[in-house]
């Protein structure tokens, strides 16, 4: 899938302009942990994130390789390689080796745990995926056996994720607690989970300390009332369940081979996946989480129930070809599916994997960078206002990326304006919400033709910038084939 990714986008997908900023700062002030990252919003945003990936990807662009290629070639390794502690987990949770092996080939092709990890963002979420899968592995085998090793591996991971990302360490905590409550309800087990625990916060705890000094301990509660927060309502449950639907459709046949799985472990009364996938749901905000779990169950659903309803439905007894060649068949179809979402090629009315920059793009934030004063401020429509910042060496005034470490109030402004904004199609629309805004931009950057707002496809017609020509608030001062930069003039 890595090599699809690879030839079906000479621009990564998303956004990881924020992260190539950070890392660049982390370059400029030599290593030394930074306070705060410029050019996201007007006085820049706290640097709160955990930073191990970050500096990783400093001492790359330090060595020369090109920041398009990290965010391109780095997601797409650590992903292909992250499905190897996956097959040994599924090994310790499914009933054979050859299970293992399946579940982790439908892995490899799952949208769900592809998405956000081959793409730019991948630079910070895949090294936590490895770290997370590689951790679960550890961590059930932790509960099951109890050897010293184990123990020492699991505290260092736990370590390491904390300093990766957020989200991917409170999976890994909870998924720790499941594994004790199924695997070692014991004084031995708890002991052993408290030890992880608190080893991991002792290797991450100079990072906490020193965030908790510059930014106060708010930081760290801002960020997660944000992206949902923690938990779930009955509507919340099964949005999260159907947000895959929005961009890929076809998982359809995977949510069905989930529903196969599901009665398979129930009419078992094996619990242990079916409660993982569901608390999985409940408690993260994103849906990947959960097909770790996930995976497992459609596997079984594959390989148990698929056979025994083909024969079923042709009223034969079970053959090798229901037992073998039906399952390798939805399998076959399973990865078609998945190079076409890879490929940005959706079964459906948006794309999926979109890039948010293209030629266009870096051309004109190039023209930014040499044609304008450092101090100009920028209002950008559209997704490519993520990587503007670190491509163009200016300051967008909105757009919520990084604002979640203020606060929640600050971040849904933010995300609310820049929607607002980027869906305008004239130029009174503009000047009607930046008038709302309480900083004015110098310049204006607009997309032509198709672009993506929050990854959804949207089109700039014709008539903004016939709307720009006329109006006396406005003009234009650069263009191509995909871009208008726009000046504002005084006119009060």
């Amino acid at each position: 899938m890595s090599s699809i990714y690879l030839l079906t986008h000479p621009y990564p997908a998303y956004g990881a302009g924020l992260f190539l900023k950070t890392a660049e700062t982390i370059m400029s002030q030599n290593y030394a942990l930074p306070k705060q990252v410029a050019g996201y919003t007007h006085g820049g945003i706290p640097f709160a994130y955990p930073p191990l990936a970050f500096y990783a990807t400093a001492l790359l662009l330090d060595a020369g390789v090109q920041p398009l290629e990290v965010t391109r070639v780095i997601p797409a390794g650590i992903t292909s390689i992250a499905f190897i502690p996956y097959y040994l987990l599924a090994r310790e949770c499914l009933p054979s080796p050859r299970r293992a092996g399946i579940a982790a080939l439908i892995a490899t092709v799952t949208p769900m745990l592809l998405q956000w990890h081959l793409s730019a963002g991948g630079i910070v979420r895949a090294p936590a995926f490895f770290v997370l899968l590689t951790g679960l592995y550890v961590g059930i085998r932790l509960f099951r056996h109890g050897k010293r090793s184990t123990l020492v591996a699991a505290s260092v991971l736990f370590g390491m994720i904390l300093l990766l990302h957020p989200t991917y360490s409170l999976f890994f905590g909870v998924s720790y607690l499941l594994f004790f409550l199924v695997e070692n309800r014991s004084l031995r087990g708890f002991f052993s989970g408290s030890i992880v625990a608190g080893s991991g916060l002792m290797i991450a705890g100079p990072w906490i300390a020193q965030v908790a000094t510059s930014h106060g301990v708010s930081a760290f509660t801002s960020a997660a009332g944000t992206h949902g927060g923690l938990g779930a309502g009955v509507i919340m449950f099964f949005e999260r369940l159907t947000d895959p639907f929005v961009s890929f459709p076809a998982v359809i046949l995977w949510y069905t081979l989930l529903c196969f799985g599901l009665y398979y472990f129930g009419t078992r009364r094996q619990y242990f996946l079916p409660f993982w996938f569901g608390i999985s749901v409940f408690l993260m905000d994103e849906i990947r989480f959960a097909f770790i779990p996930g995976v497992m169950i459609i596997t079984v659903g594959l390989t148990d129930i698929v056979p025994t309803l083909h024969t079923r439905l042709r009223k034969s007894n079970r053959t090798v070809t229901s037992h073998v060649a039906v399952p390798a068949l939805v399998l076959g179809l399973l990865a078609c599916l998945g190079i076409l979402f890879v490929g940005g090629h959706s079964v459906g009315s948006q794309s999926s994997m979109p890039a948010f920059i293209d030629h266009e793009d870096t051309e004109a934030m190039e023209w930014v960078r040499s044609e304008t004063a450092t101090d100009t401020e920028f209002v950008v429509l559209g997704d490519a206002a993520e990587w503007f910042p670190y491509f163009s060496e200016r300051t967008i005034l909105v757009g919520p990326w990084g604002v979640e470490w203020k606060s929640p109030d600050a971040y849904q402004r933010q995300k609310e304006s820049y929607i607002t904004l980027s869906e305008c199609h004239t130029a009174r629309c503009l000047t009607n919400n930046l008038r709302s805004q309480p900083g004015q931009p110098d310049y204006l950057y607009i997309p032509k033709g198709r672009y993506t707002v929050r990854g959804q496809t949207a089109d700039q017609p014709d008539e903004m910038h016939l709307s720009l020509e006329r109006s006396d608030r406005y003009r234009i001062v650069h263009e191509n084939d995909g871009v208008l930069i726009v000046r504002t003039l005084d006119t009060d």
